[in-house]
This record gives C-alpha cells, structure tokens and sequence, in this order.
C-alpha cells in the first residue's frame, strides 16, 4: 500500500487543505459530507474544565467572528480524511472541493464517493463533471438514515476535541485550528469498525415500535 499526504493554504482565501490518498488494489472508497455553519466563537473567558465538586465552566457571552463549512471525505480502508474549509455550503465549493481531490489521487485510482441526498450532491454541474470523470462513481445512501454515513462520526469528534469547546479569534483562527486536528489525526489514523449487527438494528426498531404504536397524540 502506498501512501501520500499533500496538504497546502491558500492565502488568498485563508482555505486550509488537508488531503491524504490511499492506493491499494488501484481502487478505494470514501465516505462524504459537509458540516456547515461551524461557528468562529470567541468567548469572554476561557472554558474551565470540569473538576472534582464542579461541572465544566463555559460563560454565556461570547463574540461571534463567522462561519465556515467543513468539507469531508474519509477513506474507508484507513479512517483517514480529506478535509477543506469553504465559505459557503453550496455546488461551486463542492466541485472545489472534488476538483483538489482529482488533483490529488493518482489517475489510476478510481474511487467510489458514498454520500447522502443532498441537493449539491446531485446538481446538474456536479453531476457532468462527474460524468467527464468516470473514475470517480457516486454512491447515494437512503434518504433519513445518516447515520450510515461513517463521516458523521468522524465529525462528531472533531467536534468534541477540536470545535464545541473552542476559542476562535476569527474564522482564520478555526480554519487553523480544524487543519492542525486533521494533521494530526491523520497521523494515527484507524479505519471505524461497526459493532452493531443487521439484527440488533432491526430488534431495537421492533422495540421502539412496539412501545410508540398505542401512544395516543
């Protein structure tokens, strides 16, 4: 297995890039998404954690500098990510965004995208770049179930490490901050691996039914 990490700024937009290709077997897989409206908050104290005899100390106020948007794909082989941080959440920044990933994977890969129904996902421009490019197939998953999406999880912790307790002087200073936690979670990277089986799923849903169905409203 070969393996290459490329990461670059772009000073004109202060986008921080992080990406790392996998080849094995001339193919691989990667789970795709956005986290949008990721807050640049600058709070009047420092966050206090949490002790003995006393709960976690986040103050009320803050200053609030903007937003940005996360663009993500994990590979499924390896749980590492390729990220990029954009303004807006719409086609034009993803085709940016799979525009720097055609950069940087070789051309003999193809790579099969697994990402939700969104409707950026699947706009008519994405859609005939993606057909001048068929090394790249586009997997949808079912529409309400997210939670097959295993980038989800990925976001859930950067949120818990990276973001939620965070202090962020400017949008710059988070972009900064989310590229040195990709960096860095790279480096150990680990695939996620599924523990719940198809019927434990499918028992926990006959519970929930069953105990929902004579529920007046």
């Amino acid at each position: 297995m070969d393996v290459a990490h490329h990461c670059e700024r772009d000073g004109s937009s202060g986008t921080a890039v992080n990406l790392v290709y996998i080849v094995e077997d001339e193919t691989g897989n990667c789970y795709f998404d956005e986290k949008s409206q990721i807050q640049a908050l600058n709070r009047t104290q420092p966050v206090l954690p949490m002790g003995l005899g006393y709960v976690e100390g986040v103050t009320h106020d803050y200053v609030r500098h903007g937003t940005t948007t996360l663009f993500a794909a994990l590979d499924i082989a390896t749980g590492a990510v390729f990220t990029e941080c954009k303004p807006r959440h719409r086609h034009p920044e993803f085709l940016s965004f799979l525009r720097h990933l055609d950069e940087s994977v070789p051309p003999e890969l193809e790579l099969h995208l697994i990402v939700d129904n969104y409707a950026t996902h699947k706009h008519p421009k994405v859609r005939t770049w993606l057909a001048q490019r068929p090394r790249y197939p586009m997997h949808y998953i079912p529409t309400y179930s997210s939670w097959l999406n295993q980038v989800e999880r990925w976001f859930g912790l950067i949120t818990q490490r990276a973001i939620r307790r965070g202090t962020f002087t400017s949008v710059a200073d988070l972009i900064q901050k989310i590229d040195s936690f990709v960096q860095h979670y790279n480096r150990s990277s680990r695939p996620f691996a599924w523990t719940a089986t198809a019927d434990s799923i499918l028992q926990k849903i006959a519970r929930l039914c069953s105990r929902i169905s004579g529920t007046p409203h």
